[in-house]
């Protein structure tokens, strides 16, 4: 999302983008994007500052790091951004910002829910659908 500064009213700016996960480079082996990320902007401008206050919205698959099944999550998150007017640079541009935002909610250990048992690390059944056949050792 890019924001010209010689565009801002003294109302504001409002802006609605959805942006492709892959055009921010979102998705890792572990969060797969289930579709577009929703962006609403908020734009203000005083003298030399302009400040961008962002909703951002999206869902998320995520193998759970216990059991490896595959779960969604939401992405909801806001955030008040804020940068110096350069006369010389007119556009700001976003992207990287909301990237860095978005990466920092990843979870480190992915989990369907916080009680998830894992596999069984003999026969690999999946614990929380039941015992598994094998006696552990």
């Amino acid at each position: 999302m890019k924001i010209d500064i010689n565009k801002i009213s003294l109302e504001g700016l409002t802006l609605e983008e959805q942006v492709n996960p892959s055009a921010l480079d979102l998705e890792t082996d572990i969060v797969k994007f289930l579709g577009p990320v929703k962006i609403k902007a908020e734009v203000s401008k005083i003298t030399n500052a302009v400040t961008v206050t962002l909703s951002l919205s999206g869902s998320i698959h995520l193998n759970c790091s216990r059991c490896l099944r595959e779960f969604k999550v939401d992405l909801k998150k806001n955030l008040r951004l804020n940068y110096q007017v350069n006369r010389a640079e007119p556009i700001i541009d976003l992207d990287q910002d909301i990237k860095e935002e978005i990466i920092l909610d990843y979870p480190i250990k992915p989990l369907c829910n916080p009680d998830c048992k894992g596999l069984c690390p003999k026969c690999g059944e999946n614990l929380n659908e039941g015992g598994c056949s094998c006696a552990i050792t």
